[in-house]
Parts: structure tokens; C-alpha cells; sequence
């Protein structure tokens, strides 16, 4: 029965040997969605709640210079918990689901109008510093960008 046991033994160390030795797998992930076609932003700005603990607002201009109009469907942005559209009208602020950006033009998220409301600000989030703004548009591309973090008081 010893021999039986130790051919058992060494057949499975060769196998563990054998396994350890190979390189490991190559796993395929998936590239990230380019911007749309024409999509550029600039000017990209989080302004820091004056009461902690309150939302702050992301501004910004998004350019389309493609051919296609195109439709912002959701925002995220780095250190905050939840992001959402939000439009300042003669009806107040409210949440809207989507923001068109039309062909040959450039919208502009800006205090009063178009916005990004970023809730639950991380405190890595501090005036000087900077996060990614990432905004999906309808069918998945996805655009990021740098926003400058600044102060409740500084210039919007």
C-alpha cells in the first residue's frame, strides 16, 4: 500500500509544482466607452458647500462639435457619494434626468441654470485640490474631466 501512497504524493506535488510555475492568465477587461464623438468639456469646477455636510455644485461647459445631437443621462463624481442633473428655473431647482447637449453647440452647467449637485462630499474633497467628473451619455459613452475644487466664497 506504501508505494500506491507515495506515487499518489508525488503525483500531486508535481501537479502543484506544475501549477505554480505557469504564468498566470491574461484576463481581458473591459476598455471604458470613449467620449462621443465632438464631446469636449472645459472650465470643470466643484464649488464646496458653506454648511458641511450640505451638497456641493459642479459647473461646467460641454461642447458638441459632432454631427449628432447628444443627451447627458447621468453624472458621477469622484469623492461624492450620489450625483444628479439639476436645472434652477423660475420654478426653482429640480432634478432632470437628462441634459441635451444639440449639435454645433456648447451648454453651459452654471450657477442659476444647468448644474451637477454632488451629495455626501468626502473630506479628501478641499478647496485647491481637484476630482473627475464623469458624465454618461444615452447608449454608454462616457467622458471624464478635472474639476478644480474651490471654496463656498471663491469665484463660480
Amino acid at each position: 500500500m506504501k508505494p500506491i501512497r507515495i506515487a499518489l504524493a508525488l503525483a500531486v506535488a508535481a501537479a502543484l509544482v506544475s501549477a505554480c510555475s505557469e504564468a498566470p492568465q491574461q484576463t481581458e477587461t473591459a476598455a471604458a466607452p470613449d467620449a462621443p464623438e465632438g464631446i469636449a468639456v472645459a472650465n470643470g469646477r466643484l464649488m464646496l458647500p458653506a454648511v458641511s455636510g450640505n451638497p456641493a455644485a459642479v459647473y461646467f461647459d460641454v461642447s458638441n462639435d459632432g454631427e449628432s445631437n447628444r443627451m447627458i443621462r447621468a453624472v458621477s463624481v469622484q469623492g461624492a457619494g450620489e450625483s444628479t442633473l439639476h436645472v434652477t428655473n423660475d420654478a426653482g431647482m429640480q432634478e432632470v434626468l437628462q441634459v441635451s447637449v444639440p449639435a454645433g453647440e456648447t451648454v453651459k452647467f452654471e450657477p442659476g441654470g444647468t448644474h451637477v449637485m454632488a451629495m455626501d462630499v468626502a473630506d479628501t474633497l478641499v478647496a485647491g485640490g481637484q476630482t473627475e467628473v464623469t458624465l454618461t451619455f444615452v447608449g454608454g459613452d462616457k467622458v471624464s474631466f478635472p474639476a478644480d475644487v474651490r471654496a463656498a466664497g471663491d469665484e463660480r
